[in-house]
């Protein structure tokens, strides 16, 4: 049976299974789940919508019957590591933002169990609307965003939860063969500590399923934050770009102590820019990149300097207080330090009100800008953070209905995020290394260093480009390729990766990704579920069907 004929027949059976309108082959879906923020990625042959555990056992079954790879995505807004795009062509998609249930929030433990289709912004409101004292963590990728699909890929936030597999706890995951696997305690039927007690007894599974296609994640707790006794936000901006290593080693005592807990986030100017502005273009002219004069220009103009750092301080009333003490006697010698907490930003708020009867905006600006960082470190996700994608485009949308979606307008956005020890000389390094790739190919640095744990950081820079402009399309590509193999080859590997990448972190010859292949062979010989995701292909499996 051909590929087309397998894929026709996998098809009439999942229609059957699911109803006409949760399968669809129609151009108009096929076309809206092969966009990306990348060059070009592979066409799906279809998109199915399960809506429970049970069906997704079933399309897995019938996938397997007729050797069609099966692509899971939880809300497809994966931007810049590949989108909702799978690795080879002629996937089915499997969608699974229809299983978007909140199954449970404990308020005593305080944990929540969630289906792949729960968005922040479902799981943010539910918190908030039951009044249950507790906080999530989220990213900057918006309300409409997935919490599982940015779990497993290991992405992380703004609070002391920031690091996302580190605070999930048992995993419902149907196998290829449509059995499913309770991790942890969670195949014990009566097991009290199944979303408190990660590890069970035996093999710790759940790693197994985090960056890899060995399944499809279908249920996951996740522990949440009991709302702090006090909260404090800071920010500290530093003028001249060598404050960076003094930023980076003053913070490090204060991580490793777990004095601060919070993610940090260090950003520079252009970082900071493009949340708020786009490329000007018609005052720089059609250079590549941002000559340093305007860029002088812009951080007078919005009062920042070369690099920002902002992070959150909670705990007891004490601890926050003693901890701005220190802040101060730390970060205020390197730069402006601001502290912020609710009654400051609310005394902010009636000033910008009465300032603006007068003609005066720029507090209002700053404030505008300040919100929704605020708010993150809260748990509270936020669209303002998706608007740096938009840096190159040569033709915006109105801010007033900007649809936030890279997708929708015309976005290029490709992510190289190495982990860097938490050092300053290697955060120079790393710098060192990418911008003249990026200088080479005419593109900006955009660079943030997020202080994820007590020892690493990792690095968020990207190239970002406009893909109605073809040579700097190709552009973007050639210098994504250079600088993920600079980086690499200097020791600074990515967390995670995207389409593109992935043959780039991979190596026929390294036993990690030989025992890799061999748990896949193992638990999907077909090769079916998600068919070159980090896992190189199966031998003999190149294509999306036999």
């Amino acid at each position: 049976m051909s590929t087309g004929d397998s894929l026709r027949a996998a098809v009439e059976a999942w229609t059957r299974l699911l109803g006409e309108a949760n399968v669809r082959t129609d151009d108009e879906t096929i076309a809206r789940y092969a966009r990306t923020t990348q060059d070009a990625a592979p066409r799906p042959g279809c998109v199915v919508f399960p809506e429970s555990t049970e069906q997704v056992q079933e399309v897995v079954r019938i996938a397997g019957r007729h050797g069609v790879v099966v692509y899971p995505i939880s809300r497809g807004r994966n931007w810049g590591y590949g989108d909702a795009c799978a690795p080879t062509p002629g996937a089915a998609i499997v969608d699974l933002s229809r299983m978007n249930t909140i199954l449970e929030v404990n308020t005593e433990l305080a944990y929540a169990v969630i289906q792949p289709g729960v968005s922040q912004g479902q799981l943010y409101a539910h918190l908030a609307g039951h009044k249950t004292g507790l906080w999530m963590d989220s990213t900057g990728a918006g309300p409409e965003s997935s919490l599982v699909g940015n779990t497993l890929d290991r992405g992380f936030g703004h609070t002391r939860y920031g690091d996302h597999f580190e605070t999930c706890c048992g995993m419902e995951v149907v196998l290829a063969d449509g059995r499913v696997l309770d991790t942890g305690f969670g195949h014990f039927a009566n097991a009290k500590a199944g979303r408190v007690y990660r590890y069970g007894v035996g093999p710790f599974f759940d790693g197994l399923f985090c960056q890899s296609n060995f399944g499809i994640v279908t249920k996951i707790g996740l522990w949440l934050m009991p709302r702090p006794e006090d909260f404090c936000f800071f920010f500290c901006t530093v003028k001249e770009d060598a404050g960076l290593e003094r930023l980076i080693d003053a913070l490090r005592p204060f991580r490793l102590r777990r004095m601060l807990d919070s993610a940090i986030h260090i950003g520079n100017d252009l970082r900071v820019l493009s949340s708020r502005i786009h490329y000007p273009w018609e005052a720089a002219g059609q250079a590549g990149a941002l000559p340093e004069r305007f860029r002088q220009q812009l951080r007078q103009t919005h009062g920042i300097g070369e690099w920002s750092v902002g992070g959150a301080l909670t705990g007891t009333r004490g601890h926050v207080r003693d901890m701005r003490r220190l802040l101060r006697r730390t970060l205020g010698p390197l730069g402006k330090l601001i502290f912020v907490d609710d009654a400051k930003l609310a005394l902010g708020e009636r000033v910008a009100r009465v300032a603006e009867r007068f003609g005066i905006s720029k507090l209002s600006e700053q404030l505008a800008s300040l919100r929704p960082v605020y708010a993150q470190m809260k748990g509270a996700p936020a669209d303002e953070s998706v608007h740096g994608t938009q840096w190159r485009l040569r033709h915006p949308p109105d801010h007033a209905t900007d649809p936030r979606d890279p997708l929708e307008t015309g976005c290029g956005l490709m992510w190289f995020s190495p982990v860097v020890p938490m050092t300053g000389r290697d955060a120079r390094r790393v710098l060192d290394l990418v911008k003249p790739v990026l200088a080479e190919h005419d593109f900006d640095l955009l660079a943030t260093f997020t202080l994820l744990n007590e020892r690493s950081m990792i690095g968020i820079l990207n190239v970002a480009f406009d893909k109605s402009v073809p040579d700097e399309v190709a552009r973007a590509m050639a210098c994504y390729d250079a600088a993920m193999k600079a980086l690499i080859d200097d020791g600074y590997v990515p967390y995670r990766t995207g389409l593109r990448g992935m043959d780039k972190i991979r190596d026929e010859d390294d036993v990690f990704w030989q025992v890799a292949r061999e748990i896949k062979q193992t638990l999907d010989p077909g090769d079916i579920i998600a068919r070159g995701r980090y896992v190189p292909p199966l031998k003999g499996q190149d294509s999306a069907g036999d």
